[in-house]
């Protein structure tokens, strides 16, 4: 490579000194990764075994390269192809070499971020190498697409363990590939591979072995100083939950209280991450009595806390709460992501046998038909839920880790390899990001709980279909007659719009479905004050997703005030503000609470 007024030449002492601390660091990186398995028995069988997830890799990909060798003419149309598009990227690569001008053969997506710094296609080296990569991927993807004989979950499969290979393998990882890190590190004399390296280390001491990567600074946050900071008190504690009653900003209060439920496999502060983008803070602001349960994060003593238990310990546990507190008997429900799933199960079992307490339900991102569950359904399986229980089975619940892995897995390129670029290649330290903090902030999941999850909805979709059994009740979500708000957003990878629009019709009654921009995360916490996103309304989920939208009506900012005069109308009775502890209910302690402090 050619260096110009823009690079300084490298300080041959500085590099050398750096390449002995490289080594250094290094040593202790190799060291942090054989700790765990220097203190293993030796004896133990397990060792020799590679990971669960490499077998099905292998041998789901290996299925894909089979169905290609069985027909040979088809096969070798494939191979012709590949090499016909590198004949034509190097005769472009000549012509530019020569100085002449060449149109590309393979451009990257707009929204493809890793190509960005200009000598990727100003350098015709660069350029070659990126192309190359482009063509070679692409042309993988399509095997994979056109491979005939095999069925769509193997296909599914297949598509997903690429995408992590491509991405893994993508020359913008690389020091020597990519035009932008040879520069930063001649400029740095190999510093920033050595702050990398140290780094590297350091998480994968964090990981106990296993690399976890970070993706902000954690030094920047705690929890109830600088996230979920909206006053108020735990009123009530079990062994599954806290339940935190929000202190009033407003002289009165709609009458009827008002329960968060947010996923078990975050923590809820999500809803609360700073005043600014809190929607818990912004909904007492508006006069509701918020209550929000706070899950455990749970270890071996809740191996046996089952979906029946969540329900039960949870919810239910909640309204009873709520109705000492309050002296109220019926609330209004939120259920976010998972927490939704379980607010539909509640309502359901509330349908069956009479007892119905929640009167108003809004789910956001949640699914309850997981026909269409996207990316996650690649390891759901019976193959891989069999594997991941006999894991839970050994310490009773499934680690944090391995779920915000998958998460992170959902979108590769910006979730893990960006941030392996930005810390272990240039060496520079994630900046303070609030939302990717809670995301760290792992939490374990109960083995039963998540073993029944994993097999009722991902597996055999049994709440959709009426054929779930909970506490010896079929669940039949037609006999839901409440009225619901159901909440997607156009770009989730975890609950797809598409998902979240065909459960819609699973419910006996009136449903409003309403689409936010943006994803999972993103389209939820959108506040009024500064909204990023708009969203878009038409009424009851009928019909095709595609025609729905192209009728609906487009509004700007957030959707939050809609929901509100939504929930508004159904029960606008108000009563003097409550103010937490001074009910039925005394306080235990000030919110956040200590179940949420509580790490993985």
């Amino acid at each position: 490579m050619t260096t110009d007024r823009t690079t300084p030449l490298p300080d041959i002492d500085a590099l050398s000194r750096n390449a002995t601390l490289l080594i250094e660091e290094f040593t202790r990186t190799a060291g942090a990764y054989m700790k765990p398995i220097s203190q293993a028995d030796p004896l133990d069988p397990e060792l020799a075994k590679p990971p669960e997830e490499v077998n099905d890799v292998v041998k789901t990909l290996g299925t894909v390269v089979e169905r290609w060798m069985v027909d040979p003419q088809k096969s070798l149309e494939a191979q012709k192809k590949l090499s016909d598009a590198f004949i034509t990227l190097w005769g472009s690569t000549w012509h530019r070499l020569q100085g002449e001008e060449a149109s590309p053969v393979a451009l990257p997506e707009a929204k493809d971020n890793r190509f960005k710094h200009a000598e990727w296609s100003t350098n015709p080296i660069f350029d070659f190498i990126k192309q190359s990569y482009l063509i070679t991927s692409r042309w993988a993807e399509e095997l994979v697409d056109e491979a005939d004989g095999i069925d769509e979950h193997t296909r599914h499969k297949a598509q997903f363990y690429l995408r992590q290979i491509v991405g893994a393998l993508s020359p913008s990882n690389f020091v020597m590939t990519n035009p932008e890190l040879i520069r930063h590190t001649l400029q740095e004399n190999g510093a920033n591979l050595v702050r990398g390296m140290k780094m590297l280390a350091e998480d994968i001491e964090a990981g106990k072995g296993q690399l976890r990567v970070r993706q902000t600074d954690p030094s920047g946050f705690e929890v109830g100083v600088n996230v979920a900071v909206s006053p108020g008190e735990v009123v009530f504690r079990n062994d599954l939950m806290e339940l935190i009653q929000y202190s009033p900003t407003t002289e009165t209060v709609l009458k009827r209280p008002f329960l968060i439920v947010p996923p078990w496999i975050n923590k809820f502060y999500i809803l609360d991450l700073n005043p600014s983008k809190s929607l818990i803070g912004w909904m007492v602001s508006q006069g509701l009595t918020v209550f929000c349960i706070s899950w455990v994060n749970p270890d071996e003593r809740h191996a046996d806390k089952d979906f029946e238990s969540y329900m039960r310990e949870g919810i239910e546990a909640a309204i009873d709460a709520i109705g000492v507190a309050t002296g109220e008997s019926e609330v209004a429900a939120a259920g976010y992501c998972v927490g939704g799933t379980l607010l539909a199960v509640t309502l359901a079992m509330q349908a069956a046998t009479g007892n119905k307490r929640i009167n108003s339900a809004t789910f956001l991102t949640t699914q309850v038909d997981f026909t269409h569950a996207g990316d996650l359904k690649v390891f759901a399986d019976e193959e891989q839920i069999r594997s991941i229980e006999a894991r839970m089975k050994k310490r009773g619940y499934l680690e944090g880790s391995g779920m915000a892995t998958a998460f992170n897995m959902l979108r590769p390129n910006d979730l893990i390899w960006s941030y392996v670029v930005n810390n272990y290649v240039k060496g520079q330290t994630p900046s303070a990001f609030d939302l990717l903090y809670w995301n760290a902030d792992a939490t374990r999941m109960p083995a039963a709980n998540h073993s029944f999850y994993l097999r009722n909805c991902y597996l055999d979709n049994t709440l959709a279909q009426g054929r779930m059994i909970l506490g010896n009740v079929r669940l039949d979500l037609k006999k839901v007659k409440v009225p619901i708000f159901n909440l997607a957003t156009r770009e989730d990878h975890i609950a797809p719009a598409i998902s979240v629009f065909e459960g819609s019709s699973k419910f006996g009654g009136k449903v409003d479905y309403v689409l936010a921009g943006s994803g999972h995360i993103a389209g939820v916490v959108n506040p009024p004050s500064k909204p990023k996103y708009g969203f878009w309304t038409g009424g009851a989920a009928k019909g095709r997703l595609e025609d729905w939208i192209s009728a609906a009506t487009e509004h700007k900012g957030s959707w939050w005030p809609y929901w509100f005069e939504w929930l508004e109308k159904q029960a606008p009775a108000r009563v003097p503000a409550r103010i937490p502890g001074e009910g039925g209910l005394p306080s235990l302690g000030p919110a956040p609470g200590t179940y949420v402090r509580m790490k993985a």
